[in-house]
């Protein structure tokens, strides 16, 4: 995944995300659904490494990774994506932190960008070969490959799209400021509409048609999981709810 954008604490639902997610379009992977019931967690599913990009349970977590784009030679001996669903069967976001400084200890990961949040606490992890953890005010944050919200690192290897990224981001960010009397849902579909708009460079088109953006997520975290999800770029694939159904 490769925009994350989150609004933390600003409306009565504590945590409300849209991400787009950008890969190998010959990566395959499933639909968001129940993949663990203790707790219950909604994920899609990585079925190349077994893991996931995105997800959220019943105690009100939401978990999310981006890659982070870093001049240094990391292994990445054990999948991103694991991380995600280890993270994703702890009970809260102060969990999630021990347990990413334990992961980060015991096994080299390319880099990342991990967004954690519950009603309570949040927190961005960002992985270079060394772990910088932030605890994010309550606002509206966009994460990328480069960095989150107004502080970016650019690697050299990849300069000018990263520089390019980064503005995208500061742009997202400006243009999703919560507006006045606005909800929870107002905002999300704002939000989505962002995501699917080239105008922000978030919704990604490779001309070779080897990669791009393959799936959006949006999530809203309340009184229930409120999960809408996209299989395709959301300039031309609708967000669709996804069924729970008989599933709490």
């Amino acid at each position: 995944m490769c925009t994350l954008t989150i609004a933390w604490r600003v409306f009565d639902e504590p945590v409300v995300v849209a991400a787009n997610r950008d890969e190998l379009l010959s990566r395959p992977a499933r639909p968001p659904s129940v993949v663990e019931t203790d707790p219950v967690v909604v994920a899609p599913r990585d079925e190349q490494a077994g893991g996931t990009w995105i997800g959220c349970t019943d105690q009100d977590l939401f978990v999310g990774v981006t890659n982070r784009w870093v001049d240094a030679d990391l292994a990445g001996e054990r999948s991103r994506g694991l991380l995600v669903r280890d993270a994703l069967r702890q009970p809260g976001a102060t969990a999630v932190r021990d347990l990413v400084e334990a992961a980060v200890a015991d096994h080299e990961y390319q880099g990342f960008n991990l967004v954690v949040a519950d009603p309570d606490d949040a927190f961005l992890f960002e992985w270079d070969g060394e772990l910088t953890t932030t605890a994010l005010d309550p606002g509206v944050h966009v994460v990328v490959n480069t960095g989150a919200d107004d502080s970016f690192e650019i690697p050299t290897h990849r300069a000018d799209i990263a520089r390019q990224q980064a503005d995208n981001a500061r742009a997202v960010r400006a243009e999703l400021h919560p507006r006045d009397g606005e909800t929870a849902f107002e905002w999300r579909e704002r939000a989505a509409a962002v995501l699917g708009d080239h105008d922000f460079g978030v919704c990604v088109h490779d001309p070779d048609g080897r990669f791009g953006t393959r799936s959006s997520s949006l999530i809203v975290l309340g009184d229930t999981i409120d999960y809408r999800w996209a299989d395709g770029p959301p300039c031309e694939t609708a967000h669709e709810p996804v069924d729970l159904e008989g599933q709490f």
